[in-house]
């Protein structure tokens, strides 16, 4: 249960592979003039695993992010040793799927994936599957079955309290972030990734990092040019569209009331054309390498704390090859 004084406003980008820092937020700071200012989860192993073979290894030489793929398995992983933590205080925890590699790739600021937009839209059908497995699983019926007393304690162990102490983070871009210390779900982090003081300070720092550089890429001429060429692109096709994030806006607006196939059928249209016009444009392209171009300027303070969050999630990554395993 993180606690965040402020939230960050991370509302619709993340590129191909692990940018989970990347430009979600890009237009917002232009277009629809939202203000990107960052407002906004133990230690223990067993005996040696493939990450500590690994050692030898001069980490320097092997950070890099992970692929959607090794994502999946780690937060798998996870979700395995909650379980056990779980089930060890006397609940039940049912591991669940997580979100997969097909359904991330529309996780991005402007779809230029033709066959993806083709075949899922926005992908509407992935979040109204997510959906109904939060609100009908097994993990919320078992919760709610509980006594109410037996639910609190289910909730504190699950999630933490504060209790049990809190730690708290201040986030690049200003505001503070701040998590219970002990959980399971802290536990479970702390057995991949090594530490979970650490790895909480880490992946906060580096996973809010867009403030310090979206306001000068949105104000680069290059992007400005990528967008309006798209937009105009947009145009020619009968959608009036200054950026991509009113699509999404309005995409709810656009589909209430119909049914599933309909919907899908809206969602289809206009992802095609987005990402058809995304591509004729290279919009996705040119935000691509000018977020690497001003993230790279603009966050060279906080280096030794994104190559530990990579170092943690490589370790991480091995571990859970070992859990997901066993």
């Amino acid at each position: 249960m993180e606690e965040a004084t402020v939230r960050n406003m991370r509302g619709g980008i993340m590129w191909s592979g692990d940018r989970s820092s990347a430009v979600r937020d890009v237009l917002g700071a232009t277009v629809m003039g939202a203000t990107l200012i960052a407002v906004v989860g133990m230690a223990g192993c067993g005996a040696a695993t493939s990450s500590e073979k690994r050692d030898a290894v001069r980490p320097e030489e092997r950070l890099r992010e992970l692929t959607a793929a090794e994502e999946v398995l780690v937060e798998k992983a996870e979700q395995l040793l909650v379980e056990e933590c779980m089930e060890k205080a006397g609940f039940r925890f049912w591991v669940t799927e997580v979100e997969s590699v097909e359904s991330r790739k529309g996780s991005v600021f402007v779809l230029d994936d033709v066959d993806w937009a083709k075949e899922h839209g926005y992908g509407g059908r992935f979040r109204r599957d997510a959906e109904e497995a939060r609100r009908n699983g097994p993990n919320g019926t078992y919760a709610n079955s509980l006594t109410q007393e037996e639910r609190a304690r289910y909730r504190a162990v699950l999630d933490g309290t504060p209790s049990s102490g809190m730690l708290s983070v201040a986030l690049p871009g200003g505001g503070t972030v701040r998590t219970p210390r002990d959980s399971c779900h802290a536990r479970a982090k702390g057995r991949l990734y090594g530490d979970f003081k650490t790895w909480f300070r880490v992946e906060k720092i580096a996973t809010n990092l867009t403030p310090l550089y979206v306001p000068a890429l949105t104000a680069d001429k290059r992007f400005t040019k990528a967008l309006a060429a798209w937009s105009r692109c947009m145009d020619g096709r009968g959608r009036n569209y200054s950026d991509p994030f009113e699509i999404r806006a309005e995409l709810d607006l656009l589909t209430d009331g119909l049914s599933g196939a309909a919907a899908h059928a809206v969602e289809v249209g206009l992802a095609v054309d987005e990402a058809e016009c995304a591509e004729e444009s290279s919009l996705a392209d040119t935000a691509r390498a000018l977020e690497d171009e001003y993230r790279a300027q603009k966050t060279r303070r906080y280096g030794e704390e994104i190559a530990a969050f990579q170092r943690m999630r490589l370790t991480a990554l091995d571990r859970a090859e070992d859990v997901v395993g066993a």
